[in-house]
């Protein structure tokens, strides 16, 4: 199983060092095989020994330049920061990026060599116009998207469950997991109002191959709980 947390604008590099710290005690005894990342802020971003990966949250597609408020290339490998996360509907919805934009930025860095947390996920109206309409949604976020790339991982976060405290059923993460892995052969991880409570029921879903954790991630003693229960 992958479990990853997404800090989004949350946490300080002090809190960040003392989070990672008390989560490295509490996963040890965490099962053989299961991967676990972190993803802080940038201002958060540094050097940590331990069973955890480190990944960006965002970056730009260049090794550096005149890009006010992006980092690089030359920020990341200074922390030797080999993973990011793309295509988070927060990105896509409040910042802007198009499909487009979103794809260059994945052969970017691709073409770098970086794991890749590659999310999608649809809003509430596609949803109420039924599973078929989700599936064809969510397909349609890869277009230009290689998919078979061997470092790639995707996250499925319906959006109007991002933040809301509703996640969606056992059923309709089992359905639309099922039907993703007819096209994709790739690690599947769930994200939407997951927390203590329900993620070993969604971690039981067949087709669910780990967690992107958002809110319920931001304290270390929940995050642990959720990778050892």
């Amino acid at each position: 199983m992958i479990f990853a947390a997404n800090f989004k604008t949350n946490h300080t590099r002090k809190s960040t060092k003392k989070y990672i710290e008390t989560l490295l005690t509490k996963i040890i005894a965490k099962k053989e095989g299961d991967k676990v990342y972190i993803f802080p802020p940038a201002t958060a971003l540094d050097q940590f020994c331990g069973d955890v990966i480190l990944g960006a949250q965002n970056a730009y597609m260049a090794q550096n330049g005149a890009f006010t408020g992006e980092i690089g290339l030359e920020q990341l490998e200074e922390f030797e920061i080999k993973t990011i996360l793309i295509g988070h509907s927060e990105r896509r919805e409040i910042l802007g990026e198009s499909q487009t934009f979103i794809a260059e930025k994945f052969a970017y860095f691709q073409s770098h060599g970086f794991e890749i947390v590659y999310c999608i996920g649809e809003p509430l109206e596609v949803r109420q116009q039924g599973q078929h309409s989700v599936v064809e949604y969510l397909l349609s976020q890869f277009e230009g998207i290689d998919t078979s790339y061997e470092k790639l991982i995707v996250a499925y976060e319906p959006i109007w469950a991002i933040g809301t405290g509703r996640s969606a059923t056992l059923e309709e993460i089992g359905n639309t997991h099922e039907a993703l892995k007819k096209t994709l052969q790739k690690p599947l991880l769930y994200g939407g109002s997951v927390k203590p409570e329900n993620s070993k029921e969604i971690i039981a879903i067949r087709g669910v191959d780990g967690l992107l954790v958002g809110s319920a991630s931001l304290d270390a003693e929940n995050f642990a709980k959720m990778i050892t229960d």
